[in-house]
């Protein structure tokens, strides 16, 4: 097991096009760490310089303490899985996963079993004679990743590798890649723009936004404690509800519990920690229903609106609130739910949000 050390590491094409910009960060040896992002933000072309089949524009990557700057892909000792599933034609499962090991210093006997070994973790022990041409999409997917992991190497790196397998598939993989990761305990960095598939696999999220790292933390922390505007946003579906100081003053004034600065330029908080009641309790806002819809685990999503904010409730299923027709009702936050957010669209520090006017 290695770790990845990124050294202000930029790429930049033509230089009005920056795709990764000046990142130093490092991605801890045996864990999971997934990139996400939306596209374009950057996170295929860092996997590719991590890799070698891209060239960094400036700065160093670093194995360890081995600097892989310059060092081909070969050279690198890694393993890649791509979007789309890369096999040996004219050969069986079995044989597809043995090729990496044909130059490994291993005996006959160490090789088959190393084999069996992987066939196993991925399901594949009653079809290891197949042929692979006539395997479906997702079993090829699987025998790419046996392949890359076979020979063990310290990290593998996993370029979007199920996008494109239907949803029954695409649950089966991530089941399977979940107990690969926990069990072989490999460096793997794994690109998505999919959360809850980054939410599923990673120990470790890096949210990504034009170039840059806006938050590296494990899934519950960058979902609970986003510390941007934007990771707000993007984590949640649907993300955070935000309130602007502009023409919400009042309300944040109430959510905050009348402690805030002039630094405080936005308040958000997440759609499970809005509660809402027929009746008027301290510090409640006034609103109307407008729509209420059913979503994921029988919860209601419901549409609130006070006056032209519009807030979005996730409520359990037994809350008895069900008109979509202007239902008059009031809703609050716990305080400790609410994050404050400055004029660059970053968390304030809790020590910031003091008493103001």
């Amino acid at each position: 097991m290695v770790s990845i050390r990124l050294e202000n590491l930029h790429k930049d094409f033509g230089g009005s096009v920056v795709a990764v910009d000046n990142l130093s960060l490092t991605f801890d040896e045996g864990s999971t760490t997934c990139l996400l992002g939306p596209s374009g933000c950057g996170k295929t072309t860092l996997m590719r310089m991590i890799a070698g089949l891209e060239t960094q524009t400036s700065g160093r990557i670093f194995f360890d303490d081995l600097d892989v700057t310059k060092l081909k892909t070969r050279k690198r000792d890694l393993g890649m899985v791509f979007q789309y599933p890369v096999v040996y034609q004219g050969t069986t499962i079995r044989q597809n996963i043995g090729i990496p090991l044909r130059r490994e210093n291993m005996t006959t006997a160490e090789k088959n079993e190393r084999v069996d070994e992987i066939l196993d973790l991925l399901g594949l022990s009653d079809v290891a004679n197949t042929d692979v041409g006539n395997l479906d999409y997702a079993t090829k997917q699987k025998v790419a990743v046996a392949r890359a992991i076979s020979r063990r190497p310290p990290i593998v790196l996993f370029d979007e590798p199920i996008t494109n397998v239907d949803l029954t598939a695409k649950l089966q993989l991530k089941l399977v890649l979940k107990e690969l990761f926990t069990k072989l305990k490999q460096t793997v960095l794994y690109v998505t723009h999919d959360q809850t598939e980054a939410m599923t696999l990673a120990d470790k999220i890096a949210l990504m936004r034009d170039g840059r790292v806006e938050q590296l933390a494990s899934p519950r922390e960058l979902y609970t404690n986003s510390q941007s505007v934007f990771a707000g946003r993007f984590l949640g579906n649907p993300g955070m509800n935000f309130l602007g100081k502009n023409d919400s003053s009042e309300i944040i004034a109430q959510l905050l519990g009348n402690r805030y600065t002039e630094q405080v330029s936005s308040v958000g908080f997440r759609p499970e920690d809005v509660v809402v009641s027929a009746d008027q309790t301290p510090g409640a806002v006034p609103a109307e229903i407008e729509h209420v819809a059913i979503v994921t685990g029988g919860q209601h999503l419901v549409t609130l609106k006070s006056g032209v904010r519009i807030v979005k409730a996730k409520l359990p299923w037994h809350v008895p609130f069900t008109k979509t027709d202007g239902e008059h009702v009031w809703w609050s936050v716990p305080e400790t739910k609410v994050r404050a957010f400055d004029s660059a669209e970053q968390l304030v520090p809790s020590g910031a949000v003091a008493v103001g006017s």
